[in-house]
């Protein structure tokens, strides 16, 4: 019985060992390719051992360093800010339609539920946000739409709901108010679908750019995936304008069209990529946890 319990343990280990490997394959490939000459790419298409290593990719992208770092500092920013900002909403939001004892808990939970369903549309929001609230190149242009999500809530709301209303109530006979229950009881019990919620309040922020291509017009507000948007856009009209690019000299045997797009992808998104890994248990945990009630 033990011997067939050790094969069965390491068959499932061989399983997802190979699993992992068939994942991070593509990445891997993304990374080298980024890497490889443009003329190795066309003659041997994209490989795992290119056969000429290059850096002109990152050359082409990195053409004004200053742009680039003022982007990923802006983005660094709102995400910072927004991340922080927008987990204490959802949770205080969360934690209201949670409660058992609110009265109005079925009512609120359908008025969030019902925001997933339909939107305010595009015009009047951009309406809202220029012409009302006057947040056009500002960061809180940026910042606000993204800040609160329906999404996140009812999945906050699973969680805390599996949290005993005993708690709350035996502090309450201590003496303690609501804020203090929220913050000093509540949060800490939370702590996995606050990491949940903060990693995907921060991939949406992160890989913002329809708003900033919307409402910053500033070129020192321009966030790192609108810079790489435009740059990649950039990119396709010099390789579809033969013409154009012969005017300004430009090779397009030797111009950095593929590899640049898998270079824009690292920079992309090779931070979030590493910073994921030491939130995977807590996220794991909490999207597991936040999905088994509603």
């Amino acid at each position: 019985m033990t011997r067939k319990f050790e094969i069965h343990q390491a068959l499932i280990h061989l399983a997802f060992i190979v699993i992992s490997i068939l994942m991070i394959m593509p990445f891997a490939l993304v990374v080298i390719v980024s890497l490889t000459s443009e003329p190795s790419i066309i003659k041997n298409g994209y490989r795992f051992i290119p056969e000429i290593f290059s850096l002109d990719a990152y050359r082409y992208i990195l053409q004004s360093p200053d742009m680039l770092f003022r982007a990923y500092g802006i983005t660094t920013l709102i995400t910072v800010a927004g991340t922080l900002c927008g987990l204490l909403l959802t949770a205080m939001t969360a934690y209201v339609v949670s409660r058992k004892d609110y009265r109005y808990n079925r009512i609120t939970t359908f008025y969030v539920f019902f925001t997933m369903l339909f939107s305010g549309g595009l015009v009047p929001v951009y309406i809202l946000i220029t012409q009302y609230l006057h947040l056009k190149d500002t960061l809180f242009a940026l910042i606000l739409p993204v800040l609160l999500s329906p999404f996140n809530i009812m999945v906050m709301k699973g969680f805390m709901s599996k949290i005993p209303l005993e708690i709350i109530e035996s502090a309450k006979i201590d003496g303690a108010r609501e804020l203090r229950i929220f913050f000093t009881i509540i949060i800490p019990l939370s702590k996995p679908a606050l990491a949940t919620m903060g990693l995907l309040i921060s991939f949406a922020y992160w890989n913002e750019w329809f708003n900033a291509m919307l409402y910053i017009d500033n070129q020192k507000l321009v966030p790192l995936q609108l810079l790489l948007v435009r740059i990649l856009n950039s990119m396709e009209f010099l390789t579809s304008n033969s013409e154009f690019s012969q005017q300004m000299g430009i090779n397009l045997a030797e111009f950095p069209n593929n590899s640049a797009r898998m270079a824009i992808a690292v920079l992309a998104g090779g931070p979030m990529l590493v910073i994921f890994p030491f939130f995977q248990r807590f996220f794991v945990k909490g999207l597991t946890v936040g999905s088994l009630k509603g």
